[in-house]
């Protein structure tokens, strides 16, 4: 019986990246099954040029990271593996192979991009950037055990795995829900080291300090919200109401002593 290839589709988000993203699905195009790019809101030529150099274009026009990312999977369908990367050109393409390499080999289910034991191009991670993934890690390494290093966008799933995650952080806290839950749930994680290359045109996170002061918040409070509430299966605010709800009840229950 032939061996049969896995099927890999890419996820890329992406917002206002028309200079760029034609060059980002032409360099991974023929390594995969599908590239998806999913637009998010963008008001340039992104989508059209994602199309013409080949890739499945998908409209999520609620701006948030996770949205997109959620889009895209949703868009996906059956795949073996899932794989995420920005549509900004700082991903380099060429570490795609050795990313998929061990959950080809059946070793490992998730695979993180480090770009902080990798390669960083100079002024390609700012000092703000590279202290959050620090917290985030050392958070993840407090509460859960985790050796992560870094929160990488680009990583690599495979969509059995995914399915266990039950991912739903809309915004910049999609990367550490993920990395979260993989820990919390058992899955085998690996982290490869990367190159990480100046990105085309301006960082919507990095770029200003509303992105920054916003991406921060997201990523810490997602970690608070798996801190606090297990399963993290519900929002925060339902969650919320049910812990102190049960509290009540607990307190208002008489002595059986």
């Amino acid at each position: 019986m032939p061996f049969e290839a896995p099927i890999i589709k890419v996820i890329i988000p992406a917002l206002n990246e028309e200079a760029v993203i034609g060059d980002v699905v032409n360099s991974i195009k023929d390594q995969v099954s599908l590239v998806i790019v999913v637009d998010n809101g963008s008001t340039d030529e992104t989508a059209r040029t994602a199309q013409q150099a080949g890739a499945l274009v998908v409209s999520s026009p609620v701006a948030g990271y996770g949205r997109a990312c959620l889009d895209g999977v949703a868009a996906a369908g059956p795949c073996d593996i899932l794989v995420f990367m920005d549509g900004d050109g700082a991903d380099d393409p060429a570490d795609l192979p050795v990313l998929l390499a061990p959950i080809l080999d059946g070793t490992t289910d998730m695979v993180i991009g480090s770009r902080l034991s990798g390669k960083v191009d100079d002024g390609a991670l700012t000092l703000s950037q590279r202290f959050g993934n620090s917290l985030a890690c050392f958070l993840m390494r407090i509460f859960w055990q985790g050796q992560f290093t870094d929160l990488g966008p680009f990583r690599a799933i495979t969509r059995k795995a995914y399915d266990r995650l039950e991912m739903k952080a809309p915004t910049f806290g999609w990367t550490v829900e993920m990395q979260v839950r993989a820990l919390k749930r058992g899955l085998s994680c690996a982290e490869i080291p990367v190159h990480y290359r100046n990105r085309i045109g301006v960082s919507k996170i990095s770029g200003t300090i509303k992105g920054v002061v916003l991406a921060g918040a997201y990523i810490l409070g997602t970690i608070g919200r798996e801190v606090l509430f297990h399963r993290g299966e519900k929002s925060y605010s339902s969650d919320l109401t049910a812990l102190f709800q049960n509290k009540s009840t607990s307190l208002s229950k008489p002595d059986s002593n």
